[in-house]
């Protein structure tokens, strides 16, 4: 029953996010500042989680497999490689990692 009270908690929370976000006037939009911060804030986010995802385990900092797919698609990217290239190379060098044994 819990996890239903968190599931309509959490539905009528994004609720008023959305329409807070719905609510707030156009100026305040078409500030410099709050136009950088919109386009910033969602790649912070996403590799604030990739991160964590990939190096924490509960409480501990954990270095394996997912930390060396993660360093291939780096470069993957940084040598300008396309989306699915980039994810190829990272699901290859974890398995690849993982069927060492390392």
């Amino acid at each position: 029953m819990t996890v239903w009270i968190a599931v309509a908690l959490t539905a009528a929370g994004c609720y008023l996010a959305k329409l807070l976000g719905l609510l707030v006037p156009a100026g305040v939009l078409e500030r410099p500042l709050v136009q950088r911060l919109a386009a910033l804030l969602p790649v912070a986010l996403l590799a604030a989680l990739t991160a964590q995802q990939t190096f924490g385990d509960g409480a501990r900092l954990v270095l394996d497999a997912r930390g060396a797919g993660l360093a291939a698609a780096a470069l993957a990217l940084v040598l300008r490689a396309p989306f699915l290239v980039v994810v190829a190379v990272a699901v290859a060098v974890t398995a690849g990692v993982r069927a060492l044994g390392w």
